[in-house]
């Protein structure tokens, strides 16, 4: 058996993990055309629970948070039905689930908006990217900037989700404020040209991400409340001008807060993890909590930031994908299957629940070369 205290239980707060390993969350379009969960649904996470902590696929916090076509929401009573069977079958397994709140802001199509209405944004600048819609990829037009009056009610949407996923059984839930939605739109001076109290300077910009974290925080507690950056990424066609100017103050916000962690895009988005300029991870020195590296972390890399005390949780995209049983994997030094990307996005079970575990013989071989 390979020995890292990365394979060692870690409280998070009051949430005791089995080891330090996180399934990140990953989109994979399989939800029905209502945004609820299917029973596929609930075997691919069953079988991912021997994770430390699953965070799940972004999950759309209202109608008008939606930007893919069949990614599952949390504002009905019948998504919150088929989340609680998903997190039945996790607890089943002795696993830890968080829900990640999603609202995608500009990245959305009409064809993806209750009316066929423009997606909404901090500002009408338009993202050089396309949708992912029923018919395909389409592209995104200009969006329509959120008044000022508007906010509130966004706000109340994130709080309505948040106590959904109280009601459907998650153990808390992962702000997501990274990779170019929404709350990064706002953070982020490429998308946000406003000219009221959320825009201009950092603290202006800041206004409206933290208003979400402390609406959401009343629903849950701090200690059951996960955050998502992403520094440095210029996913979804984002960008600032300066990142260390506005993700040290947020990150400083954050840690007053007593959140449950700071979870970090380290790098690019799939891509290259230490780009030049600001380095997205020395954000750990400005966050009194708990800190969760991710981008392309290997077994090997991860174990070596653990156990140097860099990082306190490792974050696992798609090897998680094709290796169900990742965590046994890299604790028995097995080699890891490969996932085939044809299948991420949208689908059945091919690709998604299908990826075999190591068998029992395969469990022994490992071990003993271990």
């Amino acid at each position: 058996m390979v020995s890292s205290k990365l394979f060692e239980p870690y409280d998070l707060g009051p949430t005791r993990l089995s080891n330090r390993v996180v399934m990140a969350p990953l989109t994979r379009s399989r939800a029905t055309d209502d945004q609820v969960p299917k029973d596929i649904h609930v075997e691919y996470y069953r079988q991912r629970a021997g994770a430390g902590l699953i965070i799940t696929e972004a999950t759309n916090i209202s109608p008008e948070g939606r930007g893919y076509a069949w990614t599952p929401g949390i504002f009905s009573d019948e998504q919150v039905a088929a989340w609680k069977r998903v997190n039945d079958a996790v607890h089943e397994e002795d696993g830890k689930i968080f829900l990640q709140l999603w609202h995608v802001g500009r990245i959305s199509h009409p064809d993806l908006q209750p009316g066929g209405a423009l997606p909404v944004a901090p500002s009408a600048v338009k993202p050089e990217m396309k949708a992912f819609t029923k018919d395909g990829f389409k592209d995104i037009p200009a969006p329509r900037a959120l008044e000022k009056d508007e906010l509130p009610r966004v706000v109340a949407d994130y709080v309505k989700a948040a106590e959904n996923c109280k009601k459907a059984g998650f153990d808390g839930v992962e702000i997501h404020s990274a990779n170019g939605y929404l709350l990064d739109q706002f953070l982020r001076d490429g998308a946000n040209k406003r000219t009221d109290e959320y825009g201009g300077s950092v603290e202006n910009r800041m206004r409206f991400p933290l208003e979400v974290v402390d609406a959401v925080v009343k629903v849950w507690g701090p200690e059951r409340v996960g955050i998502r950056i992403s520094p440095v990424s210029p996913a979804n066609d984002l960008a600032d001008s300066d990142p260390e100017a506005v993700f040290v103050p947020y990150v400083e916000e954050l840690s007053k807060r007593g959140l449950a962690y700071l979870h970090v895009i380290e790098g690019e988005t799939r891509g290259n993890r230490d780009p030049a300029g600001f380095k997205a991870w020395s954000l750990r020195d400005h966050f009194k909590g708990t800190y969760m590296g991710n981008n392309n972390y290997t077994p090997e890399l991860a174990m070596e930031r653990v156990d140097k005390g860099e990082i306190d949780l490792a974050c696992f995209g798609r090897p998680f994908i094709s290796n169900p049983d990742l965590v046994e994997r890299m604790k028995l030094g097995a080699p890891l299957a490969e996932y085939d990307e044809r299948t991420f996005y949208g689908g059945g079970a091919e690709g998604y629940i299908d990826y075999p575990a190591l068998t029992v013989e395969e469990r022994a071989r490992y071990g003993q070369a271990a």
